[in-house]
């Protein structure tokens, strides 16, 4: 027999995701790509996707879609600030949980291109969990690609071309 499977947790910032994606290649992400280039890696012991929920049903369709994937879906309600501004951020909730998380598994993957996460992943690469970060080239921070013990581009396959 060789090594066990190794555990692997996936973290998707799905509206980093959908912005960036659409930014760059006009299109959108392909969660179902994702997790079985993630899953060849090794066996998905947990699944996150981080959404903001504004109750279109649209929406509501994509989120089943991941959680028949095999995603947790988290949902943050859409904030629109007085000063008109809108409030849409997980930062602090997928930091918690993946530092949760990381004690638990081999690796930790993490599908967004905020740079915020850069000390976040450094920190869990201290306790030799294997980091890996997709995100997408030219809008992914350098920081972030420098902290991940490994840097997906998300291109090609990746993308769902209708």
């Amino acid at each position: 027999m060789g090594h066990p499977l190794k555990r692997i947790a996936l973290f998707a910032d799905v509206q980093n995701l959908y912005y960036t994606v659409r930014q760059i290649h006009g299109c959108h992400f392909d969660y179902t790509a994702l997790w079985r280039a993630v899953a060849s890696h090794g066996a998905i012991v947990e699944a996150y996707a981080y959404a903001i929920e504004r109750g279109d049903p649209k929406q509501q369709q994509f989120q089943q879609i991941l959680r028949n994937l095999g995603f947790t879906v988290k949902l943050k309600p859409f904030i629109q600030r007085s000063d008109g501004s809108a409030k849409g951020d997980w930062d602090v909730g997928i930091t918690i949980d993946m530092l949760d998380a990381a004690p638990r598994v081999d690796e930790v993957v993490l599908a967004s291109g905020d740079g915020d996460f850069d000390l976040l992943l450094e920190r869990i690469a201290r306790d030799s969990v294997t980091t890996r970060v997709y995100g997408v080239p030219g809008l992914t921070a350098q920081s972030l690609i420098r902290s991940a013990g490994h840097y997906h581009p998300i291109e090609g396959e990746l993308l769902l071309r209708h």
